[in-house]
């Protein structure tokens, strides 16, 4: 009977050992494909090989993005608009939660229920509305309009996400505050902030992650080539009149670098408890 037992102990282990594998190839075969084909030699991503770096090792679409196209400039573009995205919409939600979540005011239920629908509606229903908005203040074709569209899209759910973290913060910490004479932004500032800060890490990291990676809305606002982000540029490479798949791919690798120093640096700060950090109510 043990050894039955052993064996069906065995055999099950071995069916999830299996499985885990199999589903591991199934996730990371993309990606290393993806990886292989930045340093193949062929252009045509009929030519690659089905295995993974099958064909052999080459920088020379590296060096054709940073010399023969305007990567560098799409980089630049999507960096600016990322950074600027992320950081206005850390400082504005932020705010705009520590008012919701530590002041009494008219309308304040309201205001945070029409937070709640304007999110529910997918971004898509007002492009008609983002462009003329954008056409009248002068705002097509330039990168401080698109990031204007991002904040207006990143601010509703933030608001909500930050104020729920705030709602735990102990509020005698506010009151010591002003008992030592501290104002409001001052409390702000030096008490909640820091308290805030796996949120605030994590919002950071997620308002970034959106306009590096978008395509639509640049394609609805940008014009010039000058203005192009790297979603853009690197569609170039795969459209209907090119198929140029490894370029694509070489490019799509140096794209991962930011959110790798990003991780890095915030890393400490998202693995934290949402609930450490001070005394909780």
């Amino acid at each position: 009977m043990k050894n039955s037992s052993k064996q069906g102990n065995y055999l099950n282990k071995l069916l999830i050992y299996i499985l885990f594998i199999l589903i591991s190839l199934f996730v990371f075969y993309p990606l290393v494909y993806v990886v292989a084909a930045a340093f193949a030699p062929g252009n045509n991503i009929a030519s690659l090989n089905i295995i993974p770096f099958g064909d052999g090792f080459t920088l020379k679409h590296f060096i054709h993005l940073f010399t023969k196209t305007n990567y560098w400039l799409w980089f630049k573009n999507t960096l600016i608009i990322s950074l600027w995205t992320s950081v206005l919409t850390v400082i504005i939600s932020s705010l705009s939660a520590y008012i919701f979540s530590r002041f009494n005011f008219a309308f304040k239920k309201p205001m945070l229920m029409s937070l709640l629908i304007l999110q529910i509606f997918p971004s898509f229903v007002g492009m008609i509305a983002i462009y003329v908005i954008l056409l009248r203040i002068g705002g097509l074709d330039t990168l401080w309009g698109l990031v204007l569209v991002y904040l207006a899209g990143n601010i509703p759910y933030n608001t909500w996400m930050v104020k729920s973290y705030m709602d735990t913060v102990s509020r005698n910490l506010d009151e010591a505050a002003r008992i030592d004479g501290a104002s409001h932004f001052r409390i702000y500032g030096q008490i909640i902030l820091p308290v805030t800060k796996p949120i605030l890490s994590f919002l950071a990291v997620s308002s970034f992650t959106g306009p590096w990676m978008d395509f639509i809305f640049p394609k609805m606002v940008l014009r010039s080539t000058e203005k192009q982000t790297l979603a853009l540029g690197l569609f170039s490479f795969v459209s209907d009149k090119k198929n140029e798949f490894t370029n694509f791919a070489a490019g799509s690798l140096i794209i991962a670098v930011p959110f790798i120093i990003f991780f890095l640096f915030t890393q400490k700060s998202m693995m934290m408890s949402m609930g450490s950090g001070a005394v909780k109510e």
